[in-house]
């Protein structure tokens, strides 16, 4: 376990990573609840990110507003934090001033690396620039330190998601995917075939959803933010499976076809720790 080692060099390394993303607590919250949460998100991060992994912490995802998370990851996390595996979504749902400001702000505080993602257009306020691609391209105007991260969609059309990579206006160092499941190898395939065919060097970290139970009306409902085998994953837990073994399925389908980076979703605050290391108890198993 090497936790010295910059964000782009773990990226690069060839030992599997299970990165994972958090949601910092929703605005609007009673001052106690809100303050509950960030010291369960304290204790996490701050635990998480002293192990070989990456914490990502998304910027009011699926357009619910969050409280700040460049807040959180500097000023809650303490001095002694190995910032360099933490790293902040910033979508472009916000002033330009303010990202701009932001980006300055954490390369002052220390972080190495944001990703810069566009954000849904359908809910919350109007971007600030049409494309993530131009705010990533104006922040490396103004804070060229930072490493910043874009964005892929193995479910859209392959081509055109390298197209986007490969373009000289990508202005990425690395890139994450939406979610995939093991139900879903084949769109994986073809997205892996084409990176590989177009000599893509960027690293990539592809996303798995942790899926907490079999509710169909829950997993209807997440198909509104992306592509979900809500049957077969009613099934699996039908069948006797956790939540963490079904995750656990995703990773090592994934790193089957060669992809051994992967970032979690959906761990909760509160769980997160104890729900990490089932998964990885399981991966092992």
């Amino acid at each position: 376990m090497n936790t010295k080692q910059t964000l782009m060099e773990r990226l690069r390394d060839d030992r599997p990573l299970v990165a994972l993303e958090l949601r910092p607590p929703r605005t609007g919250l009673s001052s106690e609840d809100s303050m509950d949460l960030w010291i369960d998100m304290y204790h996490a991060v701050r635990g998480l990110a002293s192990q070989d992994t990456v914490v990502f912490l998304t910027d009011n995802a699926v357009g619910e507003a969050e409280e700040e998370n460049l807040y959180h990851a500097t000023a809650n996390l303490g001095g002694d934090a190995n910032l360099s595996r933490v790293v902040p979504f910033l979508t472009c749902k916000h002033s330009l001033d303010y990202c701009l400001m932001y980006s300055a702000r954490a390369a002052s505080q220390g972080l190495e690396a944001l990703i810069v993602l566009g954000g849904d257009r359908s809910v919350g306020p109007p971007r600030c620039v049409p494309h993530a691609y131009v705010l990533r391209k104006l922040i490396r105007q103004r804070v060229p330190s930072l490493r910043l991260g874009g964005w892929a969609n193995p479910h859209a059309n392959p081509d055109k998601q390298v197209d986007y990579i490969l373009d000289e206006n990508f202005e990425a160092d690395f890139f994450l995917t939406q979610v995939v499941s093991h139900h879903q190898l084949g769109l994986v395939e073809r997205f892996l075939n084409n990176l590989q065919r177009r000599g893509v060097s960027c690293p990539a970290t592809f996303g798995v959803f942790l899926y907490r139970s079999a509710n169909l009306a829950t997993l209807e409902r997440l198909r509104r933010f992306f592509p979900v085998p809500a049957r077969e994953i009613a099934e699996e837990f039908s069948a006797g499976l956790s939540a963490e073994e079904i995750c656990a399925r995703t990773i090592r389908a994934l790193r089957t076809l060669g992809v051994n980076k992967t970032y979690v979703s959906n761990l909760g605050v509160r769980t997160v720790q104890e729900r990490y290391h089932r998964l990885l108890e399981a991966l092992e198993g």
